[in-house]
């Protein structure tokens, strides 16, 4: 009876640390950007359209779990996405050969079954998007265009897959909606649409 209050203190503690180890998570993916094909407004050429690559893309990630329940988790997030070269292509020569993207949009993030082995999550947020245009055009010739920062939207989903004690698999997709970069043509859009689509893993801790 006399070790009963140690073992009582023992367990609150074990769950108090257990609690709090799993109120961060930290993930690192790695995938591709999408961008539609931008028409040129006024060109004459039979294509009249920027042609874009698939940018190898990273996004490096922090959490924080602010409420936890059986049924759902609600944590605030901190996406980092960095597309370092994006190849584009437009038949006028026109455009830069390329640029690099970067996009940092805090948000938050809702997980279904978070204490379960597969949990589903939406993310919803906005921050910042920076575009860096290479310093030559298709031409050859100097690029007059220079970098772009505009404010960007995101939404999200994933899937969070448990294979060890507080390691995941994790998939996702998100939709980065921004301002243009400077392609140094005229597309008629105020608006730019790049979808990032990865998978890597997530550490709760």
């Amino acid at each position: 009876m006399k070790l009963l209050p140690f073992a009582v203190l023992a367990l609150v503690m074990n769950v108090a640390v257990r609690a709090y180890a799993q109120r961060n998570d930290v993930s690192g993916t790695i995938g591709r950007t999408f961008i539609s094909d931008q028409l040129v407004v006024g060109s004459p050429l039979p294509d009249s359209n920027i042609h874009f690559g698939n940018g190898l893309t990273f996004e490096v990630n922090y959490a924080r779990h602010f409420l936890d329940r059986e049924v759902f988790a609600v944590v605030a997030e901190i996406p980092a996405i960095f597309n370092p070269n994006q190849r584009l292509h437009f038949g006028g020569f026109d455009t830069p050969s390329s640029f690099a993207s970067y996009f940092v949009t805090p948000s938050a993030r809702l997980h279904l079954f978070p204490e379960t082995s597969v949990s589903p999550w939406v993310s919803v947020g906005g921050g910042l998007a920076h575009f860096s245009t290479s310093s030559r055009l298709e031409s050859g010739q100097a690029n007059p265009a220079g970098s772009t920062t505009t404010g960007v939207f995101q939404l999200g989903a994933g899937l969070d897959v448990r294979v060890a004690r507080s390691v995941y698999l994790r998939g996702e997709v998100r939709e980065l909606r921004s301002g243009e970069p400077a392609l140094n043509v005229n597309t008629g859009k105020s608006r730019f649409d790049n979808l990032y689509a990865g998978g890597g893993l997530s550490f709760r801790f």
